[in-house]
């Protein structure tokens, strides 16, 4: 094993220490210790790799590692597709040190710039990896999937965005998966895309508490289960689109595997079908095809479809209860009442319909609050019984949320003017922007570089009263700060944001 201070001060090691210091005071020293117990805990069972400090590259450092190695990343960039190799192994940001949730995002796979482009997957587990092979703490953007041939029906297609599985069971937890696409058909080979952040092929993957928002895919913009087996357990699947080929924009499924697939208190929100034909545009929420499927404590809501209704079963089963499903679906213990999200990171207020309405069984319980016995923790609310939705149940807990917004809603729209941090930041070469307006307004935004010049409008229209994003590309700028600012008829606020090189 190697000495645990050689791995934990590398030169790139030391110098984010030092700005953490400054950032967090002289409680970082306790932080400091606690890093060092639990990189012991986890150096018993296998030696700790650490990127850059003992490999320049995460892949580099998957090459270096064996089974029950952890390869540790510190927070940059990497523009990086990295394959798992077959081993059981565990790739984790910072995260895993303490469960500082910004590690997550300032620890990025950006997987924009494949060797090949038919290579394109953030990730990929494609070597028979179990579920001790684990990807954690990290945002996952820009991938554009893989061209793969599908074993049962031939023919090949574009898909995993953001993860690629195949004959593989990896575990994938506390990540954002954000802005993959699988869209691309060009060439005359190709049938179809789909999986826009995570495709599942013959596996039995273990997706819990992941953030999955923003992926584009022709089907399956979110998740694809493919004769997979799965296990889906408190995520946010939020604001995924396509579904033009086969449907599903937030998670589709297509016959059976050698496990089952289990959907838990997912919370599965605002995702979109959009086509038409004999499939396309259907299933905005779920698509259930020559399959079964058990889901239950689940937030079915505002997913829209082309035609048919936000979960299409277009054959098989959908075992679907104590669920709150938007217009409704024939099952034990479900609704079809608004959720009443306390605000956009979609936390339920204490008197959402959904707070103890999952399923009673006390195996579905939320996690008790140790300070006051007989009531769950935060962000689980009410009692011990199961909270439908990402925050409730057995694995309630805080999700990567940076990239989603903490504005307030009244009846779903948001309760004041509100300008977030740009995401990912730093960037390199391109970002989002984040905004909310309560009511319909002319908005301008802009960015300026550091002498106050005008370098790019985004947003210069009459906008309705909502939340919204807005994309910046600085690839025709030089590094540095930049200031963006948001303005309307009576409300101006600015932020800054840093552009590398």
């Amino acid at each position: 094993m190697r000495n645990l201070i050689f791995i934990l001060l590398t030169k790139n090691d030391k110098k984010y220490l030092s700005m953490e210091k400054k950032r967090r005071g002289t409680n970082f020293k306790a932080l400091f210790m606690i890093c060092v117990i639990i990189i012991f805990q986890y150096s018993t069972h296998g030696e700790t790799i650490n990127v850059p400090g003992d490999q320049p590259l995460i892949q580099a450092g998957i090459v270096a590692a064996t089974d029950g190695d952890t390869v540790l990343v510190a927070p940059d960039i990497y523009f990086e597709n990295i394959n798992f190799l077959g081993k059981n192994i565990v790739v984790a940001s910072y995260f895993i040190l303490n469960r500082d949730y910004s590690f997550i995002s300032s620890t990025v796979i950006n997987g924009s710039t494949p060797v090949h482009p038919d290579t394109a997957s953030c990730v990929l587990f494609i070597s028979g990896e179990d579920s001790s092979a684990v990807l954690e703490g990290f945002t996952l953007t820009g991938g554009k999937g893989t061209k793969w041939r599908d074993i049962h029906i031939g023919g090949k297609y574009r898909e995993g965005g953001g993860i690629l599985i195949e004959l593989s069971s990896p575990t994938i937890k506390y990540n954002l998966i954000v802005d993959n696409e699988a869209i691309n058909k060009s060439g005359m080979d190709v049938t179809s895309a789909g999986g826009g952040a995570i495709r599942c092929g013959d596996g039995n993957p273990l997706i819990l508490n992941n953030v999955i928002r923003g992926n584009q895919g022709l089907y399956g913009a979110g998740i694809v289960l493919n004769f997979s087996g799965g296990i889906i357990k408190n995520n946010i699947i939020y604001q995924n689109t396509g579904g033009g080929d086969y449907g599903g924009s937030g998670i589709w499924s297509y016959s059976n595997g050698s496990d089952p697939k289990i959907f838990e208190n997912n919370t599965i929100v605002e995702n979109s079908s959009i086509g038409s034909g004999s499939f396309g545009g259907k299933g905005g929420a779920l698509v259930v095809w020559s399959t079964t499927v058990t889901a239950c404590n689940n937030i079915i809501w505002g997913n829209t479809q082309s035609t048919g209704e936000p979960i299409a079963v277009i054959s098989g089963t959908a075992n679907v209860t104590f669920s709150d499903v938007e217009g409704g679906w024939s099952g034990e213990g479900n609704i079809d009442i608004y959720p009443t999200f306390a605000d956009t990171n979609l936390y339920l207020l204490t008197t959402s319909p959904c707070v103890d309405s999952g399923n009673s069984d006390p195996v579905y319980d939320d996690p008790e609050d140790p300070g006051n016995q007989g009531f769950a923790q935060w962000p689980a609310q009410g009692g011990l019984r199961n909270d439908m939705g990402a925050y409730g149940g057995p694995l309630a807990d805080l999700l990567p949320g940076t990239i989603i917004t903490g504005i307030q809603l009244v009846n779903g729209i948001p309760s004041g003017f509100n300008l977030e941090q740009n995401y990912p930041n730093p960037f390199n070469p391109s970002t989002k922007i984040f905004y909310s307006i309560p009511k319909s307004t002319f908005v301008k935004l802009k960015i300026y570089d550091i002498f106050g010049r005008e370098v790019k409008t985004l947003v210069n229209q009459f906008q309705t009263a909502g939340s919204y994003s807005a994309d910046f590309n600085g690839s025709t700028l030089s590094g540095g700060i930049y200031f963006y600012i948001l303005q309307t008829d009576n409300y101006t606020a600015a932020r800054k944001m840093l552009l590398v090189e």
